[in-house]
């Protein structure tokens, strides 16, 4: 059983509102907290590999901002820890900068394939679009996002923000125990794609639990980006072996698709929640979901109920229900649909759905509303925080774990499999087309209060992100957690919505609830007279990072429990 999930088993088991044994054993008494909240002066920094925090925290005491700690951590995570993020996947950031005082946020998600049609799928007969292989490979955004953001609000050269992550793929570093666990698993589904083995294994198999690693292949990649910057990556010697690789291997990505690559500077929208507004970023991706829920949540006073309570999670899971209906129907890449984002979003929308909701029954059954326009994917979340008071919430991904399995030869990296989420449907919003983005999972959360930055967060997962979103501050909102409890806390998903991606079947049963261990058994059995369906499940619970403006001066940080990570500062 690997340490996350003992985690879950040891560290939860117990019944709400009493205090659980191990917090009893804490000076503080603290009811949900592993570990204190770390808070620092200066800088801080939280990612899922305490060697990645290290990183971001040096670059910023050489000078680097915010965001050059960023990119330095995340160029950090895609060697250590490739079962996640990579360049070979996705970003999207959100950035606050105190000089002008307002959040900016990059979309650097990737298009499919100029070449594929939604005929080639129909001629291969598929119905969906395969999970690994060549097919769902889209063009990746990372390294675009790294220099978008870079030119931006960069301090430091990219050479020096890439260095770190060099010197280790050259070395090596020992392999954490969640990412060996992983790593592990992915080993026999993606073993058979070319080029995996030879530059993922050892004598083809994971690397154990501290067992040293090296990727001189990636150490090269780097180095080239680091000299020749983005183009080095999208129009160089880099993308025509990507290029090359797929013409090889029955794929479709191009040397053209690369060099066309742009990503995007969005607007980022927001809803207030008791006196707190938090900010996603609009589809393609799913941010605005967590946004949904939480106006449907507004009018109840969760407080009294208390946290584990039966109403505590009926309503939650309720309002999540609702928020995905429209989820699946409106969420796609706006340059082809549109999204009615401000009316998805409003007060008054919430308002008109959340009459949908009863206290005593589960809803099984939910259409999307129709709002007029207004006049195991796995992923990697970190967050830094500079003296100057820039902060950074950042997502990538390669989407399912280690990605599509299709590693060009000598690059060191794996391509994301981000293509899967489409539809296979000529009508659907999220319908496959040529250079489109598909729908996006990977969600980067910020709060403010009173137009100040309050928290920077995020919750890793597919669809757990904007539920873990949503928990997060009503946990610290309405539960009076600190920002260690609210992460560490028990978690609730609910699974078996209908969704906007390949696997489009519609939720005609109410889906499935998960609970962590730590729901009271009373919570359970009332739950089951409503209708739900509950069941316990390990793990896809999400992965949690969050930096809180200190109202005391500085910074405070908390790390995932049931992660390797680490929240560290100076």
């Amino acid at each position: 059983m690997p340490r996350h999930t003992r985690l879950l088993s040891v560290l939860l088991l117990v019944a709400v509102p009493a205090l659980p044994a191990l917090a009893a054993d804490r000076i503080t008494g603290q009811p949900f907290a592993t570990r204190s909240e770390v808070h620092a002066p200066h800088a801080m920094a939280a990612t899922s590999h305490p060697l990645a925090t290290q990183i971001a925290l040096d670059t910023m005491k050489a000078g680097g901002s915010a965001v050059d700690a960023a990119i330095a951590a995340n160029a950090a995570l895609g060697l250590m820890e490739p079962t996640g993020n990579g360049v070979g996947g996705d970003l999207f950031a959100i950035v606050w900068d105190p000089k002008t005082k307002r959040l900016y946020g990059y979309d650097g998600s990737g298009r499919s394939p100029q070449s594929l049609t939604l005929a080639e799928f129909q001629r291969r007969g598929l119905s969906d679009i395969p999970s690994h292989g060549p097919l769902p490979v889209t063009v990746p955004g990372a390294v675009d996002g790294w220099f978008a953001l870079h030119g931006r609000f960069g301090k430091r050269a990219m050479a020096e923000n890439l260095a770190p992550t060099i010197r280790y793929a050259r070395e090596g570093h020992p392999v954490h125990e969640v990412i060996a666990y992983y790593w592990d698993r992915s080993v026999p589904r993606l073993g058979k794609w070319p080029g995996f083995t030879e530059q993922f294994t050892i004598d083809g198999r994971a690397p154990h639990n501290g067992e040293t690693w090296r990727n001189p292949n990636l150490a090269n990649t780097l180095q080239a980006i680091a000299d020749g910057g983005r183009d080095a990556f999208y129009k160089g010697d880099i993308a025509r072996t990507i290029g090359d690789y797929f013409a090889a291997n029955d794929g479709f990505l191009a040397y053209e698709d690369l060099a066309a690559h742009t990503g995007n500077w969005v607007e980022p929208v927001s809803t207030s929640y008791r006196g707190v507004e938090l900010w996603e970023l609009p589809p393609s991706g799913q941010g605005i979901a967590a946004l949904q829920i939480l106006n449907l949540l507004e009018p109840y006073d969760l407080k009294s109920y208390g946290f584990g309570s039966p109403e505590h999670v009926h309503l939650f899971v309720e309002a999540k229900k609702l928020a995905f209906a429209d989820r699946a129907r409106w969420y796609a890449d706006p340059a082809f649909h549109p999204a009615p984002v401000e009316r998805l979003i409003s007060k008054d929308y919430a308002r008109e759905r959340g009459a949908l909701i009863s206290m005593d029954t589960a809803l099984r059954e939910v259409q999307p509303g129709t709002p007029k326009q207004l006049d195991e994917g796995d992923t990697i979340y970190l967050t830094t925080a500079d003296a100057d008071g820039m902060m950074v919430s950042l997502i990538q991904s390669n989407y399912r774990g280690m990605g599509s399995g299709m590693a060009p030869p000598g690059l060191g990296f794996i391509l994301q499999d981000r293509g899967e989420q489409f539809v296979l449907r000529e009508d659907h919003p999220n319908g496959y087309a040529p250079g489109k983005r598909p729908f996006h999972t990977i969600i980067p959360a910020f709060a403010t209060k009173d137009g100040e930055p309050w928290l920077s967060f995020g919750v890793m997962g597919g669809a757990m992100q904007p539920q873990g979103h949503v928990q997060i501050l009503i946990n610290m909102l309405d539960f009076g957690m600190n920002l260690q409890e609210a992460g560490d806390a028990p978690r609730i998903q609910h699974d078996g919505s209908t969704e906007p991606t390949g696997q489009n079947t519609a939720m005609t049963d109410g889906g499935e609830v998960d609970l962590e261990t730590g729901f009271p058994y009373e919570t359970v059995r009332a739950l089951m007279q409503k209708g739900h369906s509950v069941r316990f499940s390990h793990g896809p619970y999400g992965g949690y990072q969050a930096i809180m403006k200190n109202p005391y001066g500085g910074w405070t940080g908390a790390s995932e429990s049931r992660k390797d990570g680490q929240a560290a500062g100076y």
